[in-house]
């Protein structure tokens, strides 16, 4: 049995999803403990109980320690069945985790699947829906990952209640990669969004990130929307890059300005554009499980190497028999991903 240590590198939540994923392609049975040691509230949250709850059902594992606040796990997981499958996060936990800790098993599994996840759909702290379409959506195909998403409710904090639904092809044949990312001709492109909120807000969060990025030289195109359910708002903005659209976005909350949510994304914006070219941060550690598993060896550019990045990359390693360099954090530069290894 593997036995893991939650407080290691950024002592968040990372450590469980990919360890709950790893478990189940190559059949490893591991001990977590000193779960999220790192958080104001360490211990199992609702929407980490349903990454558990999700990955037992999925691969027909047996768990000990599956409840709010536990700090220590034990994961044995079974045989990954392609199905049916409807998960719910009673709070506004993040769908979008939920759907990391299960799409690459599914997504191996021999057969499609279905997979609804009720909660948050665009909350702090986590990838929003549409960052799951536009950027990790185009990046998970590169590597031979076919998934098609769909948005059923908005879910925003504190409320939830939002709802996706992920199509998993099955039967995925991984593929390394020589990744870096670079931008193309054209705007930046964006939507501005109010959910149950008057349309100012939106307008505002607009007109701030135009002044920003026109003044940065930069050619932008911003629609204005309103979404159902709410209250919430958002504003995305969308690179042209190959192979995939790079995303970035920001979220309103009560008592923050519509002009501070505008300031969040550009100044994301503005970092990536003024990084070396390469794969996005958040894409960064997103992508390093898929490339790891690939046959061949895989190598990607990298604008910033994040502590959640080398946090990921410590945890594949204790499933994984793969050599993986990374640059040190907070530097741009290349993942390498070698060497063999087998799973069932």
């Amino acid at each position: 049995m593997i036995e893991l240590d939650g407080s290691h590198g950024e002592g968040g939540g990372q450590i469980l999803r990919t360890s709950l994923a790893l478990a189940l392609i190559t059949r490893q049975a591991f001990r977590l403990r000193r779960i999220r040691a790192k958080r104001s509230k360490p211990g199992l949250q609702a929407q980490h109980l349903a990454c558990v709850q999700a990955a037992a059902q999925i691969g027909n594992a047996r768990a000990q320690g599956d409840h709010l606040g536990s700090q220590d796990l034990t994961f044995e997981p079974g045989e990954v069945s392609a199905g049916a499958y409807h998960f719910r996060i009673p709070t506004a936990g993040a769908t979008a985790l939920v759907l990391h800790a299960i799409y690459l098993p599914l997504a191996l599994a021999n057969g499609p699947s279905e997979v609804t996840i009720e909660g948050g759909t665009h909350v702090k702290a986590a990838p929003c829906f549409h960052f799951l379409g536009v950027t990790w959506r185009a990046y998970l195909a590169e590597l031979g990952i076919n998934i098609d998403l769909h948005l059923d409710r908005f879910g925003f904090y504190p409320r939830g209640g939002g709802a996706i639904r992920a199509r998993i092809e099955g039967n995925a044949r991984l593929r390394g990669l020589q990744l870096d990312n670079t931008l193309c001709e054209g705007s930046i492109t964006g939507v501005s969004a109010v959910a149950g909120l008057p349309k100012h807000i939106a307008a505002r969060q607009k007109q701030r990130a135009l002044q920003r990025l026109q003044e940065a030289g930069q050619t932008v195109d911003i629609l204005e929307e309103s979404w159902p359910g709410g209250p919430g708002s958002a504003l995305l903005l969308t690179a042209p890059s190959k192979p995939a659209p790079t995303m970035v976005f920001a979220l309103g909350e009560r008592g923050k300005p519509a002009e501070k949510v505008a300031d969040e994304a550009v100044e994301q914006m503005l970092a990536y554009l003024n990084a070396p070219h390469g794969v996005d941060s958040h894409s960064a550690d997103q992508l390093i499980l898929p490339l790891a598993l690939a046959p061949e060896e895989s190598k990607s550019r990298v604008c910033v190497a994040t502590q959640h990045l080398l946090t990921n990359v410590f945890t594949i390693q204790q499933f994984l028999s793969r050599e993986i360099h990374t640059p040190k954090t907070g530097k741009t530069g290349e993942v390498t991903a070698s060497g063999t290894f087998s799973y069932p």
